[in-house]
């Protein structure tokens, strides 16, 4: 497998990384996936404007976010990947430099990794919906940052793949936020309801994409926390999210939702979410 390393393109064998990086020593660093079609990347004016938010919002500065994802695009290329669908990962962490707590010294560089890989989309997830699972929202108060400090993530997820779940979606304060790796909406009576953005919450971009196909659609949204006790009277739930796409969710812990099968809404908006071109 081809990566890209510091500048570099190489084989993935070859790359090293200090035991002295700050993301490896702290979390201190930021990521971004994206998705790919037949060489393209999807969304990739979002993904840019996000990583770009994120590098400023914990002060990396001496990288070139637009110039980055140009290299991270030729990633796909130089895997046999520019046919069909793929996905992308990149990280940028504050660097390698002796273990303090505060910033290093403003020289030091920071590291930057992105891979490429095959992508399945999930066809028999989408066609049956899945099992999600709710968990307690442990993460910090800077959700907003896809930083690298994903803990009470990976935690929330493993307790859903324990449970035979896909996602497990995550309550504060008796509020639904988001799940562990996607943006969850509910619909009551046809509209669709989503959490607003704020710290607590990632500002997902397929769930920014299905909100304009909403109003492309025609169809009514609102932008406030649903509360975990109003779950159960949802017509339908789903995920959002870069390679989950529009994903039905058919039950929730012991419950089921609605009927048990996907939706009417979930179904429509996942279709046009699919016919969607890379942007």
């Amino acid at each position: 497998m081809t990566v890209y390393f510091n500048g570099s393109y190489m084989d993935k064998a070859d790359v090293s990384i200090s035991p002295d990086d700050r993301g490896f020593m702290f979390g201190d660093g930021v990521y971004e996936v994206a998705r790919a079609e037949d060489g393209a990347l999807f969304q990739l004016d979002a993904h840019r404007r996000r990583l770009a938010r994120s590098l400023e919002a914990i002060r990396i500065h001496d990288v070139d976010p637009d110039a980055l994802w140009e290299r991270v695009r030729g990633l796909l290329p130089r895997n046999g990947l520019d046919a069909g669908p793929a996905k992308v990962y990149l990280q940028v962490t504050r660097g390698a430099a002796p273990r303090q707590h505060a910033f290093p010294d403003a020289s030091t560089e920071p590291t930057v990794y992105a891979r490429a890989s095959a992508h399945e989309p999930p066809l028999a997830k989408w066609r049956n919906g899945v099992k999600v699972i709710l968990r307690p929202d442990q993460r910090w108060d800077r959700c907003d940052i896809k930083s690298l400090n994903y803990l009470p993530n990976v935690l929330a997820n493993q307790a859903a793949q324990e449970a035979g779940a896909y996602e497990a979606l995550l309550v504060r304060d008796g509020f639904v936020t988001e799940g562990s790796h996607s943006s969850v909406a509910a619909v009551f009576d046809g509209t669709v309801t989503v959490h607003p953005f704020t710290n607590r919450t990632l500002p997902g971009i397929t769930r920014e994409v299905v909100l304009e196909l909403c109003e492309d659609l025609g169809r009514p949204v609102e932008t406030f926390p649903v509360a975990v006790d109003a779950l159960p009277d949802a017509d339908e739930l789903f995920l959002m999210g870069t390679t989950t796409g529009v994903m039905p969710i058919v039950q929730v812990d012991d419950w089921t939702v609605g009927d048990g099968t996907p939706g009417p809404v979930a179904q429509e908006l996942l279709a046009a979410f699919r016919a969607l071109e890379p942007a």
